[in-house]
């Protein structure tokens, strides 16, 4: 199975979680990594970096927009320190998404057969639409978002507006949507139920140096969004809430994984105060929708892929 991840880097820790979970997933081949919200290259160079460290650095990647498709920038990274520790602060890749080297990775990867899988704003798949659409229209493609389910009982009362990446760039969402790409959406709803919890963390730094990294930007995460008290507050998460396991879910969902389920649902698209939702409406897009994923299993799966990717 050929992957392609189209990614935020170096922000939430999941990108970096869904990344090794990919290398080490059994039969899964990375076939590029382009990245989005990068208008100085530094995340595509926190992705070398990682790639690195996995043994991985022929994979190809290319830097992407740093803006959106309105215009308006994109690139907020947290402190290196907090996040990446003793590491040296990678160099930035160079390049921009004016060159177009994101779109013909994107487009080389498309053609190879890979899916591919948007877990950071949808903004260079939104102007391969505009620029390619018969790329686009061939493609099968896995996005972390997409606001089709509300949250269950016990989780927070979080409404569109939680759904980030469609949110950072809601004209390049709109793209999408209005593609003929063979389109899934993995929601935050169903994706919430996969955690990393610390509990999980002795496990993970034992797995090798990108193990122990990964723990290290899961607690910083969870300090700066206080998922220890969001846990306790909320019946359905852990009172040990490290992290969410959002862009793991997506690329899971990409690869296959059984433990989550799907729905094909004809959806519309609507404005709610800057935000989109996608609701059912007879004779909107067809599109494949993730209703609820088994969050123990996922944990165990997740786990043993970056543990797997760290034996190679």
């Amino acid at each position: 199975m050929r992957i392609h991840l189209d990614t935020d880097f170096a922000g939430d820790p999941d990108d970096a979680c869904a990344l090794a979970m990919v290398l080490g997933w059994p039969g899964a081949q990375l076939v590029g990594v382009t990245t989005t919200a990068d208008p100085d290259g530094r995340r595509a160079g926190y992705v070398d970096l990682v790639l690195r460290l996995l043994g991985a650095s022929g994979v190809p990647v290319a830097v992407g927009s740093g803006r959106s498709l309105s215009g308006r920038p994109m690139g907020r990274l947290p402190a290196h320190a907090r996040f990446w520790g003793d590491a040296d602060e990678p160099p930035p890749m160079r390049g921009s998404a004016d060159t177009g080297a994101a779109l013909d990775l994107l487009a080389d990867s498309v053609q190879a057969g890979a899916t591919i899988v948007a877990i950071g704003p949808y903004t260079n798949l939104g102007r391969l639409h505009r620029a390619r659409p018969d790329v686009l229209s061939e493609a099968r493609v896995v996005t972390m978002g997409g606001w089709a389910l509300p949250f269950p009982a016990g989780y927070p009362r979080w409404g569109p507006e939680r759904d980030w990446n469609v949110r950072c760039d809601v004209d390049a969402a709109l793209a999408v949507f209005g593609s003929q790409a063979d389109l899934t959406f993995v929601p935050c709803a169903a994706a919430a139920a996969a955690w990393l919890r610390t509990s999980d963390l002795p496990r993970l730094r034992a797995s090798g140096p990108v193990g122990r990294l990964l723990g290290e930007q899961a607690l910083a995460r969870s300090e700066r969004a206080d998922h220890a008290r969001l846990g306790r507050e909320h019946s359905a998460l852990p009172d040990d809430l490290a992290n969410f396991h959002w862009d793991p879910v997506a690329c899971a969902v990409a690869l296959g994984w059984t433990g989550a389920q799907q729905e094909v649902m004809e959806l519309r698209s609507s404005a709610v105060n800057g935000s989109l939702r996608f609701d059912r409406h007879p004779g909107g897009r067809r599109t494949s929708v993730v209703t609820a994923v088994d969050g123990t299993a996922f944990a165990e799966t997740w786990l043993a892929c970056v543990e797997r990717a760290q034996l190679a």
